[in-house]
């Protein structure tokens, strides 16, 4: 478990140590490591672990491969199944998939490091200068037009261009990577691993990316309808969700995406503006990230609140220790109650109210909590928001798809968040986009 340098007792730290900060958080196996991990797998049959991973790949297989010496070869294992392996190997919660029903884990108290396995070997592919692994077939003249440069769009793109369509993709933003580039932890992604993994993945030619290009009066969904074969959509959730009580719009109070985002994009960490008294509200690994990295920039006291208990949190055991570890108090049972400002219409108190389950219904109590707080990062949820795409349906809150990811109309495909296939992960929204391309390339071709 990683222990930043973080003040204390009144101490600042200094902006080097701020930096360090954000270096990686899982240094790479080195050789003579990764055998011997890769030794400790039984390699079994109908092996757990690879149902258990969401883009079905053959991990005894690869692990196989590094214990014979072989990491370039168990890398095209990994990526032939998952486009994105190193990001997910960085951040995709493996305790709680692969690794969790993982043989030896349940044998002798320890799973096979899974995660740490499959990123040395991705890296090592990565770091050869040399042609991209998978070659395209025979162009088809066929054309795919793709909403977004997330994981999603960029898994789908991938595997299109791989069956020799052409694609373009258009993303609102300047650069791709969406939630990869944005939205995780700089520790987890560290060395600008986001830009490096894009690069790669469209050295396979036939990919296009036009930047600053959001869906609205002259990028509408008939356009593109009318000018390539197919599309698809992978717009991820572009809103987050508000809190309706008093002193939601004091200065100070801020998304915790906004947060993370704004972390990812400063090329100096220090000199990013963070409170002394940073609460963060929320239960999932967006308020993890956002509270350790208040932590990481030298915050006194970071506290995270909860309205539920700590087994109904959807960050995985292994994040909320990282948090705990690094000093940030974790407090359950507790719902946004309103938050109070100074003169300067600044927040300066958070207040919240005591929850609890009666009857299995969450309910707020008289009791209440007062924090000190100069900065207030909300992870409350996100949401699906895009009336440019009003005209597919919707299923709850995200567009309908069919089980071979196509919309109500024929010919648009979606996936990755915006879609309910499953959870809202980096590793879902790759198998998003490669099963919506084999479908696609199937209808495309008639």
């Amino acid at each position: 478990m990683k222990i930043f340098k973080t003040s204390s007792f009144g101490q600042d730290i200094d902006g080097q140590s701020v930096e360090a900060n954000f270096a990686d958080l899982h240094p790479r196996l080195d050789n003579s490591n990764a055998i011997i991990e890769a030794a400790k797998c039984l390699y079994c049959y109908e092996a757990p672990c690879q149902t258990a991973c969401p883009t079905a790949i053959d991990i005894p297989k690869f692990i196989k491969q590094i214990q014979t010496e072989k990491p370039e070869d168990a890398a095209i294992t990994i990526l032939s199944e998952n486009i994105m392996g190193g990001t997910c190997a960085r951040a995709c919660p493996t305790e709680e998939l692969c690794e969790q029903v993982c043989v030896v884990h349940h044998t002798y108290g320890a799973p096979v490091k899974i995660g740490e396995l499959q990123r040395y070997a991705v890296d090592a592919l990565m770091a050869k200068d040399e042609k991209h692994p998978f070659e395209r077939e025979a162009k088809t003249g066929k054309t795919f037009a793709v909403i977004g440069a997330g994981p999603a769009g960029l898994s789908f793109a991938h595997r299109a261009a791989m069956f020799g369509h052409d694609v373009k993709i258009f993303e609102a933003k300047s650069k791709p990577g969406g939630l990869n580039e944005y939205g995780l932890a700089e520790y987890k992604m560290a060395d600008d691993f986001a830009r490096r993994e894009t690069e790669f993945l469209l050295a396979i030619g036939g990919i296009e990316i036009a930047y600053d290009q959001a869906l609205g009066d002259e990028l509408t969904l008939e356009k593109l309808q009318s000018e390539f074969d197919g599309v698809f959509i992978g717009v991820g959730l572009g809103d987050n969700r508000s809190l309706d009580i008093a002193g939601a719009d004091l200065k100070g109070i801020q998304n915790a995406t906004d947060f993370i985002a704004q972390l990812r994009q400063a090329e100096i960490k220090s000199a990013v503006n963070v409170g002394d008294n940073v609460v963060v509200i929320g239960g999932g690994n967006t308020a993890i990230d956002a509270a350790v990295q208040a932590r990481c920039l030298g915050s006194k006291n970071v506290t995270l609140v909860y309205r539920r208990g700590h087994e109904d949190m959807s960050a995985t055991g292994w994040e909320c220790e990282l948090a705990t570890a690094n000093g940030v108090r974790i407090i359950p049972w507790a719902a946004p109650h309103s938050f109070e400002g100074d003169e300067h219409s600044r927040v300066k108190i958070a207040h919240f109210a005591r929850t609890k389950l009666v009857d299995g219904k969450l309910e707020v109590t008289k009791e209440q909590i007062a924090i000190p707080a100069d900065m207030v990062l909300k992870a409350i949820g996100q949401l699906y928001e895009c009336p440019a795409l009003s005209a597919l349906e919707m299923r709850g809150n995200k567009i309908s798809v069919n089980d071979s990811y196509e919309t109500s109309l024929s010919g648009i495909y979606a996936g990755g968040d915006c879609v309910a296939t499953g959870e809202d992960l980096t590793v879902q929204a790759v198998e998003d986009g490669k099963q919506a391309a084999i479908a696609a390339h199937q209808w495309v071709m008639g």
